[in-house]
Order: structure tokens, then C-alpha cells, then sequence
């Protein structure tokens, strides 16, 4: 078992549930209200600019050329395709200007882009690893869910996100991504302990903002 696989073996049960989520049954099956998918891209456009800093941390400390160059690929992926998905659903669901941009942050949502910029202030490539990998490979794994294309919701709100993270190009990336955070699995028993804790809690934030995005309280509409 690599190191990936062990940290996420690791931390399976809340894996497992945020994977499993109602919120992502909801979307899977294009019954996800309005309401629940506001609130959800709302707060998590607010990511946009920890998880690009991420990415840019990445080219900056990857080891090799190749390293570098796959990274840089993927932000300029992520600053169109999935920055237009944001917009377009903005404009489909009336979002005002000043939610889109400067919304009231959730108290997860807030949890979230802490850890992401505590990784990216440490300068440390497996603690940037740590993050993007989660991220990234927890949402393929709910994406696979969907199955054939063929079966995915009519409404592109729904469909979109699904296709964004179910691709040959996404799940090549996530698959790449966990061999290079194998690669450099950390020897100094204080770094592995630091990096475990930053998987496993941005595994548990995963959850929780699952589980925020259909609670009325927990995340301003």
C-alpha cells in the first residue's frame, strides 16, 4: 500500500461518507435543489484563489521540469473550464455580484481555505500534495459514481460538475497525483505525522462542507 492509499485507508470513513453524501445523490440524479447548489458554489468559488495559489506553490516546489509542467497544465485548465462553470452558474441561478465575490464565509468554508493556506505558506511540496490531492481525488471519486454519460442529469448545472471531475484527462491527473505524492512520501517521522494531519483534515472538511451546503444555518444563501 502506498502512502496515498494508506492516508486515505486511513481516513475512509469519513471518506467513504463524503463520497456517499445525499448532497452528491442529489446531484447525481439532477434533483438537487437550487437552493442547496447556491449555497454550495457560493462558498466554494471562495476557493478559487487558495486552490490557484495552491497550484502555482506546486510549480514553484515540485521537484522536475515534468513535475512543474503537469502542474502548470492543470491551473490553466482550472482557470477556464471550471471557472466558467462557476459563471455560468451564477448567471443561471441570479446570484448577485456580491455573493459571488464577497459572500459571508461559512464557518467550513473558512476551515477549508485556512488549511489550504497554511500548505501553501509552509513552502512544502507533500503538504501542498496533501491538499490537492484530497481535493482532487475524493471529488473523482464521487464523480465515478455517475457511471455512463449517457445516464448523467439533463441540466448542465448537474452534469457539468460531473463531467469536470469525471474525464480521461481528471482521472489521469488524480492517478498522476497520487504516484508523485507516493514519490516523495516524507522519511523524517515529523513531517509524516504533519502531513497525515493535513490529509485527514482536509478529508473531514470535505464532509463537512457536504454537509453545510444542505444546512440552512451553517452556510448564509
Amino acid at each position: 500500500m502506498g502512502f496515498a492509499e494508506e492516508l486515505k485507508h486511513d481516513s475512509i470513513s469519513n471518506w467513504d461518507a463524503a463520497i456517499n453524501h445525499p448532497f452528491v445523490d442529489g446531484l447525481l440524479a439532477g434533483t438537487l435543489s437550487d437552493d442547496e447548489l447556491r449555497r454550495y458554489l457560493v462558498q466554494d468559488y471562495q476557493f478559487c484563489d487558495a486552490f490557484t495559489a495552491l497550484l502555482g506553490q506546486a510549480v514553484a516546489s515540485a521537484p522536475s521540469l515534468s513535475s512543474r509542467l503537469v502542474f502548470a497544465r492543470v491551473l490553466g485548465a482550472f482557470a477556464s473550464d471550471e471557472n466558467t462553470y462557476f459563471q455560468d452558474c451564477f448567471d443561471e441561478l441570479d446570484i448577485p455580484e456580491a455573493d459571488r465575490n464577497a459572500p459571508t464565509l461559512g464557518r467550513v468554508t473558512r476551515d477549508f481555505d485556512a488549511l489550504m493556506r497554511a500548505a501553501l505558506t509552509s513552502r512544502s511540496y507533500p503538504d501542498v500534495l496533501a491538499v490537492l490531492l484530497v481535493a482532487e481525488w475524493l471529488y473523482g471519486d464521487w464523480a465515478a459514481r455517475a457511471g455512463d454519460p449517457a445516464s448523467w442529469p439533463a441540466s448542465p448545472k448537474h452534469s457539468e460538475w460531473i463531467r469536470l471531475h469525471n474525464n480521461p484527462e481528471y482521472n489521469a491527473w488524480v492517478t498522476w497525483l497520487r504516484e508523485e505524492f507516493d514519490a516523495v512520501e516524507p522519511e523524517s517521522p515529523e513531517i509524516r505525522a504533519r502531513v497525515t494531519e493535513t490529509f485527514r483534515e482536509a478529508v473531514r472538511l470535505e464532509l463537512a462542507f457536504f454537509d453545510a451546503a444542505q444546512d440552512t444555518s451553517a452556510v448564509p444563501a
